[in-house]
């Protein structure tokens, strides 16, 4: 009997990794479904058990450890941080002059995925219909041309002394304020994350002239297909037929390791305030549907 309840134990707390697959990965802890144990959510029990463990913070990437959650909060959590914080990018990009061998399109594309160093929280979501204004749009430009250099030696080959602005680099783009920005943001330019950031190269002639708007959005409605589960745990030791049967291999069921890593528009630690603060509201949201429909 007492082996019986020590398998039990094991399914209720551990996700067991075998040589082809992951095992008891559903969620078990209801009332009533192991008998002789109080599955029941008690607010206490939680608060006492739930703990988040900061391994290392810094100001582009933070671990941490988050225990005695159920695995669908975390799996929300970990969406919400992917693709529901708010975050400024550039939107909409007017190129009135494009000389350079790149396309216009792919030219854009590569604009838009800048990181651009603005608080979204001091910003409003735009409605597509309104114009640009100060409250909910950040309007950059990059206007540039490339020219020989005078001064270049003759016999010289190289691009970096023949040509001048013939490396177009995200520090050329620059904040143009709309309205009362240039006040508001005094203490805080506004500017790409890194200076760095190669756009496109130029030859004697050719120019960009490029107006972007920046606007408030969230990653969901542009985001990629994400693997929902990475599996990081070594199963080299089941590929041994005379070690395989002595090894069990498992994991933590309420224990979650996350790496939160920053583009650098907002630091990693707010980057988790704001999904906490997105699942908050994704709670809220959820109790006053059921208010209401318990009212009708």
């Amino acid at each position: 009997m007492a082996a019986v309840r020590d398998n039990v134990e094991e399914i209720r707390s551990r996700v067991i990794l075998g040589e082809f697959g992951v095992k008891n990965v559903h969620t078990t802890d209801f009332p009533g479904n192991y008998p002789g144990f109080d599955d029941s959510w008690d607010m206490k029990r939680f608060q006492k058990n739930f703990r988040i463990d900061v391994v290392h913070l810094d100001e582009s990437s933070m671990e941490f450890d988050m225990v005695g959650i159920d695995a669908a909060i975390a799996n929300a959590f970990r969406r919400i941080l992917l693709a529901e914080v708010p975050t400024m990018a550039i939107e909409k990009v007017f190129i009135y002059n494009n000389t350079s061998i790149v396309q216009d399109e792919v030219l854009a594309h590569r604009l838009g995925l800048i990181p651009i160093k603005a608080d979204p929280r001091l910003f409003e979501f735009k409605n597509t219909e309104d114009e640009a204004s100060e409250i909910d749009t950040i309007q950059l430009q990059l206007k540039i041309k490339c020219s020989r250099n005078p001064r270049a030696s003759k016999d010289s080959s190289d691009p970096r002394e023949l040509y001048l602005n013939h490396m177009v680099y995200s520090r050329d783009i620059q904040w143009i304020p709309l309205g009362n920005q240039a006040d508001v943001f005094a203490d805080s330019c506004i500017r790409p994350v890194h200076n760095d950031i190669l756009i496109a190269q130029l030859r004697p002639g050719q120019e960009l002239d490029i107006v972007m708007h920046c606007i408030k959005g969230i990653g969901k409605k542009v985001a990629k297909v994400v693997n929902s589960r990475l599996d990081t745990c070594s199963r080299e030791v089941l590929r041994h037929v005379d070690l395989k049967n002595l090894v069990k291999l498992g994991r933590v069921r309420d224990h979650f390791i996350f790496t939160v890593e920053s583009t650098g528009i907002l630091p990693p630690d707010v980057l988790v305030t704001e999904a906490i603060q997105v699942l908050m509201a994704k709670c809220q949201r959820l109790l006053g549907e059921m208010d209401s429909t318990d009212m009708e």
